[in-house]
């Protein structure tokens, strides 16, 4: 039984290890700042935000050891952070939370999976600040829809109108060649109409030659 556990907790753990997300922290001046989206895993096309955080530096501890409290308010205004994905960017202004003096929030909609540069820019206080930091990867929307991805509804559109323009071709090919078999029976009418006339022609020239 303890092997059988051991081999399913060796299985399970390296799984979990790959989907776990971390905020990326860094410092400036005598500040701590922290980044990290709000929603993790963050997936593309899911209205998320860049959480950041900003507190003060302990100087008897590394920055590994730093944690986030005593946070700086009031920053909205003199604080931005520039999204960058490839070759397009993005300045995104700073939202409080009315809740944590020094954690803000950046809303986005990461429309495409990928790693993104979020520039931090402005003023701490008295503190100029340009970093640039990368908070973790955007995910595919696919990574957690369950059981098929959103876009089969608009193949099924497409294919349904497909289906639906084949049809109007058959209907329209199935009415040509009605149209064309009543021209034959018209023609067909005709003939034989004639043809019954003639008869009683002849048949009347007979009559008086008798």
């Amino acid at each position: 039984m303890k092997i059988k556990f051991l081999i399913l907790s060796l299985l399970i753990i390296p799984f979990f290890s790959g989907i776990v997300f971390a905020h990326t922290v860094d410092s400036v001046g005598e500040y701590r700042v922290e980044i990290g989206w709000m929603n993790e895993p963050v997936v593309s096309g899911e209205t998320n935000a860049i959480e950041f955080y900003v507190s003060p530096l302990e100087p008897t501890l590394a920055l590994k050891d730093q944690v986030f409290k005593n946070g700086i308010p009031e920053l909205k205004k003199t604080v931005k952070i520039q999204l960058i994905y490839k070759d397009e960017s993005i300045m995104l202004p700073l939202s409080p939370d009315h809740n944590i003096p020094g954690k803000y929030y950046a809303f986005i909609n990461p429309t495409v999976s990928g790693f993104y540069q979020a520039n931090i820019l402005g003023i701490i206080e008295d503190t100029p600040i340009s970093l640039s930091m990368h908070p973790p990867k955007v995910e595919e929307r696919s990574y957690i829809e369950f059981p098929e991805p959103t876009d089969l509804t608009l193949n099924q559109i497409i294919d349904g109108h497909t289906a639906l323009i084949s049809d109007i071709h058959n209907l329209k090919k199935s009415v040509k060649n009605l149209e064309e078999k009543s021209i034959n029976i018209g023609y067909a009418s005709i003939g034989l109409a004639l043809g019954g006339i003639s008869i009683a022609v002849i048949a009347l020239i007979r009559s008086k030659k008798i």
